[in-house]
């Protein structure tokens, strides 16, 4: 018995448990996204043995508070507590609570709702009574059908789901029994729909009959009837209909959208709550605006197409409270915990800090921050081509490069409307435009606003013009041009009656599967993309610049020839006066009246379109932050820098007798004016934004970039190592974020994201990734070191220390992404009345924070306790937060994701990283004891 209770409550059963609600949960959200959510949740997340291993943690925890009387360390009992607290709370929503759906028409009155949770129900019925039996049951695909037709798939997963969903009941009534028998619980899928069809064997006086049930969780199902004679037995399978207490009356649905666009901006329902002794009060619900009731929450999730009816989730709740106690106290015991001296943290901290560095700088390196972008321009040899004797064309083009910059920077002041309704200046189309066709932002000594001017008003000239970009050879032999050249021009994809050389590869091309598309393949997506923007260029449908005088369509804005075709009266007179004015006047060179035709459609702007057109300084600011371009620059500094940095590093620590103490600080000032740079572009695309700048993979890419030279800075300044991880780190993700696949542009946001919880949920969450970036650096630098160490015993001081400095970043990135996620939790709660859903994205979270605990807690297992396990162990970790940010998006289906259709191809460099992180793993391991000399 005195085992058993040693074992309940020790650190190896809490890494093993931990082990096991990380490997299920992931594992969990690869059967969701192939067999849908019921079967995840049948197999994992609502199963008795992932139950069983959350109720056996907290038993383990509250041993171990008791065992190491924690209460002493008021910060580390306090978060500890907290689990326990959150899980019971957790405990009284699965078991006691209950969720479901309301749909409710304008002007009616409701007070039925209908299951989340599916039930089998049976209704039986004779001359002398009838009865009603049902059982709540969620099934998993025990065969799966991709595709409404076709073959039926068997493996592991439809096995378990078959030994899962197996029942069989016995009713009784009137000297009679009713068998019900399981048969099988076939699941159809079609992208992403579902459609779930349970069949079962009827008995009764000794007839048997097979019944299919169409219904599914969410969904209430389709009645089926059976005679047997003297009794009807009626079955359906699906949600059920629950009555409220009180009733909700839809008086008014409400949708707004942005300008000029279709995406909702916001929507709202004014409903009016009436309770059963007759009181009643009125209520606006809408997008982080929840409706409180009892235990009852209404959110907003979704409306009728014809925006005349509400579609509201509710969610009774009896374990809110206590959750949101678990919560605080989780926070604040978290935050006391970094500030407790007697705490691990403050621990490794005070090592570090007393500690000699040997990870300094041996020289001070300059670094040139170049004014040029990160796609610097090409010289002449990639420019313009120019010959000996000069056509026409080229003689245009050298004259429009030196004449047309006043007009084009005017050009770039008019305002534009986006297609999802965003104003912004032209200067940022054209920088889209000019990014997306050639992969700079400027190109023949000209800007990016002269480009599409050009392009704009001279068509003719510019389709000739060698400017989009072209990599595959093999697509280079296909068009007949040389292997060296790098660009192509508009015209040339097309033969001499007009037709488009490309077709037939063009249609094979997109109809192929993401993972089945070859170089070639992609190399034609994306000429074709570009060939399209081009066209939209030369007609001009790209440029919604021209409000409708006393329009209603929503503030919609047209573009030059849509205005012509549409407006109507002196409006239209005066719209096809201002448009071929300009254009005459800039193909005429007439620089002069160009520029008065600008002002007078800035004007025309201004004036008929003020409702929504934004203050000049908001245009001047956003023109600026272009033509500054702080990330693309930054990107540079940080490749270069880190790499200098991390050389210099390794030559100090493989040479113990220099001590560059000066020079380190020399870097640490460079990395702090780097680091303010960051920080004030993240700020002025904020400013811009009029949203916090990491609602998107764009920004959210700078903002971990930022966290991790922020960590570096603010926390590891003395270490020269940790300072060029930090960098490292910020080099990589912002290298990642201005790859030609992710799209820098500002958008608007979404309804649901507009809430302040969001906004400190993810700033707080995504800055985790960068300490883990960081630890994960600082762990392959380790074990780089330990595979040196023999002959060389100064390296075991440094590899200590460096983990040292690892450690602590793990548990500030530990407690960021905690606080985050929880935060996110409440952020959930009150935007849609739920604060856990097992979404992969969600999913993925909870994984990394039990592996980045189970790292954090090796060392009070004794045969880890040590810094090569750790090094390993915080490298190999850093996989689940590259799975939560990266796989969720592309690979796995949810409401975070990004992924529709076929997932595409995972790229070679992944395969060759992972070969080399486990290439080192084993090369170290040979000197992984730190004791042996």
């Amino acid at each position: 018995m005195k085992k058993l209770w040693q074992l309940l409550f020790s650190f190896k059963l809490t890494i093993s448990l931990f082990a096991i609600l990380a490997l299920g949960a992931g594992i969990a959200t690869f059967i969701e996204n192939d067999f849908g959510t019921s079967t995840a949740r049948v197999l994992v997340y609502n199963n008795i043995w992932y139950e069983a291993a959350l109720v056996l943690t907290t038993i383990n925890l509250i041993g171990i508070i008791i065992k190491f009387k924690m209460w002493k360390n008021p910060g580390r009992f306090i978060f500890h507590l907290s689990f326990v607290v959150i899980l019971l709370g957790a405990g009284a929503t699965r078991y006691i609570g209950y969720e479901g759906i309301i749909h409710i028409r304008e002007g009616a009155v409701e007070n039925r709702m209908i299951s989340l949770e599916p039930y089998l129900q049976i209704k039986i019925k004779q001359e002398n009574g009838s009865f009603y039996k049902e059982y709540q049951k969620e099934f998993a695909a025990a065969a799966l059908r991709k595709g409404m037709e076709g073959e039926t798939s068997t493996g592991i997963v439809e096995l378990l789901s078959e030994y899962q969903n197996r029942f069989e009941h016995d009713i009784k009534f009137n000297d009679k029994t009713l068998n019900v028998k399981y048969v099988n619980y076939l699941v159809s899928k079609k992208g992403k729909a579902e459609m779930g069809i349970l069949t079962v064997d009827l008995t009764l006086n000794g007839q048997t009959k097979t019944v299919r049930l169409p219904g599914k969780r969410g969904q209430t199902g389709i009645p089926k009837i059976e005679d047997f004679g003297d009794t009807v037995v009626t079955l359906e399978y699906g949600s059920k209909i629950l009555e409220l207490p009180f009733s909700i009356a839809l008086n008014d649905f409400q949708l707004d959208r942005y300008p000029g666009s279709m995406a909702p901006s916001s929507y709202a329902s004014e409903v009016t709550v009436i309770k059963k002794d007759g009181k009643k009060y009125d209520y606006r619900i809408f997008m982080n605006r929840t409706l409180h009731e009892g235990n009852f929450l209404f959110f907003q999730s979704s409306y009728d197409q014809d925006e005349k009816g509400t579609i509201l989730s509710v969610n009774n709740d009896p374990g809110k409270w206590p959750t949101y106690l678990g919560y605080f106290l989780l926070t604040l015991g978290l935050i006391w915990n970094l500030f407790d001296k007697k705490s691990r943290f403050w621990k490794m901290t005070k090592y570090v800090s007393t500690r000699n560095s040997a990870a300094a700088i041996i020289t001070v390196l300059a670094l040139s921050f170049s004014p040029n972008s990160l796609y610097a321009e090409e010289q002449n040899n990639h420019g313009l081509d120019f010959e000996k004797t000069k056509n026409d064309m080229t003689a245009y083009l050298e004259n429009f490069q030196t004449t047309s910059k006043e007009t084009a920077e005017k050009f770039s002041k008019i305002v534009v409307q986006s297609n999802g309704g965003r104003m912004k200046p032209l200067n940022t189309l054209n920088h889209e435009i000019v990014s997306k066709l050639t992969g700079k932002s400027s190109m023949f000594g000209m800007n990016a606003d002269q480009i599409v001017l050009g392009m704009l008003t001279r068509p003719e000239v510019w389709r000739n013009v060698k400017m989009l970009k072209i990599k595959t050879p093999k697509l280079k032999k296909v068009l007949g041009i040389e292997q060296s050249r790098k660009y192509l021009a508009f015209g040339e994809v097309f033969d001499k009656d007009g037709k488009y050389i490309l077709t037939q590869e063009a249609q094979t091309a997109s109809m192929a599967k993401p993972n089945e598309r070859g170089t070639f393949e992609r190399e034609i997506i994306k000429l074709d993309e570009k060939l399209n923007i081009s066209y939209l260029v030369y007609n001009g449908n790209l440029f919604r610049m021209f409000p409708q005088q006393n329009g209603n369509d929503n503030n919609r804005w047209y573009n030059p020839l849509e205005a012509m075709n549409t407006f109507t009266g002196d409006n239209q007179i005066a719209i096809e006066s201002l448009i071929r004015g300009f254009i005459n006047s800039v193909i005429s060179e007439n620089w002069e009246l160009s520029n008065k035709f600008i002002d007078m459609i800035i004007q025309y702007q201004t004036k008929v379109g003020s409702d929504i057109m934004p203050p000049q300084s908001q245009i001047d600011n956003e023109i600026m932050f272009n033509k500054l371009s702080i990330f693309p620059k930054l990107t540079v500094a940080y490749m270069i820098l880190g790499l200098i940095m991390l050389i210099v590093a390794f030559i100090v620590v493989f040479n113990p007798k220099i001590k560059p103490k000066k020079t380190t600080f020399v870097f640490f000032i460079i990395l702090a004016l780097l680091f303010a740079l960051h920080t004030f572009g993240m700020g002025f695309r904020w400013i811009i934004s009029g949203h916090a700048p990491w609602s998107d993979t764009y920004e959210s890419l700078l903002y971990i970039s930022w966290s991790a030279v922020f960590a570096a800075v603010i926390f590891f300044r003395k270490s020269l190592l940790a300072l060029s991880a930090g960098v490292i780190v910020a080099g990589i993700f912002m290298f990642t974020a201005h790859l030609t696949s992710i799209d820098p542009q500002i958008t608007n946001l979404v309804p649901v994201l507009k809430s302040y919880w969001l906004t400190i949920h993810v700033s707080v969450l995504t800055a985790s990734y960068g300490f883990f970036g960081l630890g994960a650096i600082l762990g392959f630098m380790s074990l780089i070191m330990f595979i040196f160490r023999k002959g060389r015993p100064h390296l075991d001081e440094n590899i200590k220390y460096i983990t040292a400095i690892n450690e602590i970043a793990l548990i500030i990135g530990l407690s960021a992404i905690t606080i985050g996620n929880f935060l996110g939790g409440v952020w959930a709660n009150e935007s849609w009345g739920r604060y856990w859903g097992w979404d992969p994205k969600e999913t993925w979270a909870y994984v990394s924070i039990v592996v980045y605990a189970l790292v954090v807690h090796l060392r009070f297992v004794k045969v880890f306790n040590n810094q090569f396990t750790f090094s390993v162990a915080s490298l190999l970790a850093f996989a689940t937060i590259l799975m939560t940010y990266f796989g969720v998006n592309f690979y796995l289906s949810g409401m975070h994701s990004y992924a529709t259709g076929d997932p595409v191809p995972i790229p070679m460099w992944v395969y060759y990283v992972t070969a080399t992180v486990f290439v080192t793993i084993a090369l170290a391991y040979k000197n992984r004891d730190l004791t042996a000399k």
